[in-house]
């Protein structure tokens, strides 16, 4: 047997579960909609946890940077210009959003 005739015959396991990423625009639709101010944020860098409101805004900046409160790294960086918006969340490991469902 060949190796092309593996690849060929070779049967994914994930790809009948598998779906564009369009799929989930209707679950994030509820995330971006939510007011932010008690979400929780999870430091990349420290690993510390704390609400998105007592984080360190720095707006003077040609984006909005949002520093961690513990270590002052970088959490998230948010920009709007030309009709684009831009959302880093490169330093943020997790953030959690209370949901009005989970408070009932």
């Amino acid at each position: 047997m060949s190796q092309q005739d593996t690849a060929a015959d070779y049967q994914d396991p994930v790809a009948a579960r598998r779906l564009d990423a369009n799929a989930a625009a209707g679950p994030l639709r509820d995330l971006f909609t939510v007011d932010l101010v008690d979400a929780l944020s999870t430091c990349a860098s420290c690993g510390s946890a704390a609400p998105l409101a007592a984080h360190l805004l720095y707006a003077d900046a040609p984006a909005l940077v949002v520093r961690c409160p513990s270590c002052a790294a970088v959490v998230l960086r948010f920009s709007s210009s030309g009709g684009v918006l831009r959302l880093d969340l490169t330093g943020a490991r997790l953030i959690t959003v209370q949901t009005q469902e989970g408070t009932t």
